[in-house]
């Protein structure tokens, strides 16, 4: 587990960000990504019975539907262990595999933060 003061202040930004729409939502996971411009874009988990996205999907998609470029970084709010194959697909997509993706639990503390490669 991180200690989230230990984070620089962008991305516990994004982290409570996640952590927020997660809980204003009511859905099982919230997400966050910060663009090459330091724009933010949040987003919860979509699941229509047509449409099923993760909380990182959706933001990914938000990002590039706003004419993001790429990615500085993400972070997920969730109760899994660790981000989907599928979630690192989307940030790598975008930010390249050197994009890092921070995975928090509930309570928002991180638990570990990988790369999107």
């Amino acid at each position: 587990m991180t200690d989230n003061s230990a984070l620089d202040p962008e991305d516990r930004k994004i982290v409570t960000l996640a952590r927020s729409a997660r809980a204003r939502n009511g859905v099982p996971e919230g997400a966050a990504v910060r663009d090459e411009t330091g724009r933010t874009y949040v987003a919860g988990t979509v699941a229509l019975d047509s449409l099923k996205l993760s909380a990182l999907q959706t933001a990914v998609a938000m990002a590039v539907a706003s004419g993001a470029r790429s990615l500085e970084a993400a972070a997920v709010v969730t109760e899994a262990a660790e981000a989907s194959p599928q979630d690192r697909a989307a940030v790598r997509d975008l930010g390249g595999p050197g994009t890092p993706v921070l995975v928090a639990g509930p309570d928002g503390a991180v638990r570990t933060t990988v790369t999107a490669g």
